[in-house]
């Protein structure tokens, strides 16, 4: 089954560019783990989810790209065209002279219904060359006006045209630092919206990346495309073929379905980080081995202390033994980790040996769900974009309150003095509707806060 990807302003058509570039690369890879039946059928499954193949043999990225202004789009179109793997549909793109200014108002209450039919029709073409549409992936980031904005209110329309087809939005949460005055305001209304819209929301923090290109990856000088990749990698390493169960004799054709059945029981609960391991420059990993128990260990780990990252793992944060009742007071004081649902996907040589008991522990989730229900593995013994053994764990947790908790009390200390409310309810944002995002916020936040 396909996927159509929709990338939505800057952020979202280079993050789209370098995910569509990390794929065609794994695709075209050649990996000694896997038999040449085992590869054949993984490039067929990866081809159909994400490419067109014309008759020539090119692959053809199955997206739409979406920007207020020319420049990224055509720079998008023009180095996946160079790159001689694979291209984009010059016909399925829509761009004008003018941003958005970085106000979410413009994006959705002015530009979003203004280019609509445009839009949606190129949706639409995209939707009719798919055998069997899989649903829809869309890509944006949280801080400008066109991604958060507009992108807000076409993945509105998309589940208003397509009701049945599941919508996982993928948001690139902004520096804590700040990129834009009002990403703030932006972040909490495109966050509330999406909430209503999407059956899912996979989240990535550019502080968070950027720590990986800098720590991990031994870059010096971190440029946006840098944090691009990394991204671009975890999402490979989630979107690319498994096999779903241990008597799998076919790779997964549909990932969003699967991604939603096994991590969003509950839709109060659809918020979704992921952790990879290893991470490092090419130059690292020359001198460097792996075995299943290291890196799980690990992971486990970064899942029960919420490290996003391997590096400065706090060990000393535990899962308690005693019954459930008296673990409410000892996560406040531990602050470890709860999920409501975790998935782990293995790649690469060796994978049948990996022991993933580790993640069956009930004291990781919530007492609603049993482990067994809450912890799903997914696995192939093809290796993905140079690492011989990696693993990535997908999680629906307590991983996202500390950054969304902080992001509504700045966008709150902003709103209560009233500070640039006006460049919102000109475009026809009044405060009523800054109140509603609050609250659908603050609820987003209990109901992760008491699992």
């Amino acid at each position: 089954m396909s996927v159509v990807t929709v990338q939505l302003g800057q952020c979202g058509n280079q993050v789209g560019y370098e995910l569509f570039d990390v794929l065609c690369n794994d695709l075209h890879s050649k990996t000694g783990h896997s038999t040449k039946r085992e590869n054949d059928n993984y490039q067929t499954v990866c081809k159909e989810r994400f490419f067109l193949e014309e008759e020539c043999g090119d692959l053809v990225a199955r997206a739409v790209l979406v920007d207020m202004e020319p420049k990224v789009v055509s720079q998008t179109l023009s180095m996946a065209g160079r790159s001689g793997k694979w291209k984009y549909d010059l016909s399925s793109q829509f761009s004008q002279k003018q941003g958005c200014g970085n106000n979410w108002a413009n994006g959705y209450c002015m530009q979003g219904p203004k280019h609509k039919d445009i839009v949606m029709d190129l949706v639409r073409k995209q939707v009719e060359k798919c055998d069997r549409l899989g649903g829809f992936f869309t890509i944006t980031s949280m801080a400008g006006g066109t991604g958060s904005g507009m992108g807000t209110f076409l993945t509105r329309c998309l589940r208003d045209a397509y009701p049945d087809s599941l919508l996982l939005n993928q948001v690139i949460w902004p520096y804590g630092t700040g990129e834009v005055i009002v990403q703030n305001y932006n972040s909490i209304l495109t966050l509330s919206r999406l909430y209503q819209s999407s059956d899912a929301l996979l989240v990535h923090e550019n502080d968070i990346i950027h720590k990986v290109c800098s720590q991990l990856m031994n870059i010096k000088q971190i440029s946006f495309r840098d944090v691009n990749k990394v991204i671009a990698h975890q999402l490979g390493s989630i979107f690319q073929p498994v096999y779903t169960s241990e008597t799998a004799q076919h790779y997964c054709r549909n990932p969003l379905v699967e991604l939603m059945e096994c991590l969003v029981p509950h839709p109060e609960y659809k918020m979704l980080g992921l952790r990879n391991i290893p991470q490092m420059s090419e130059h690292s990993l020359a001198y460097s081995t792996f075995n299943w128990h290291g890196l799980l260990k690990h992971l486990r780990q970064m899942l029960i202390a919420n490290a996003k990252m391997e590096e400065g793992i706090n060990w000393h944060v535990r899962l308690p033994s005693q019954p459930a009742a008296e673990q409410i007071s000892l996560r406040k004081e531990l602050q470890f980790n709860t999920s409501v649902a975790n998935l782990a996907i293995l790649r690469g040589k060796d994978v049948q040996t990996a022991s993933l008991e580790g993640f069956r522990d009930s004291s990781l989730y919530t007492s609603w769900l049993s482990a067994d229900d809450a912890f799903t593995l997914w696995k192939t013994p093809r290796a993905f974009n140079k690492y011989e053994k990696s693993a990535t764990l997908v999680s629906n947790s307590q991983f996202l309150l500390k950054p969304l908790d902080n992001i509504v009390g700045k966008a709150w200390n902003m709103f209560a003095s009233k500070a640039y409310v006006h460049q919102y309810t000109k475009f026809g944002i009044d405060e009523e509707e800054f109140l509603e995002a609050f609250t659908t916020l603050e609820q987003i936040i209990a109901s992760y806060t008491t699992l």
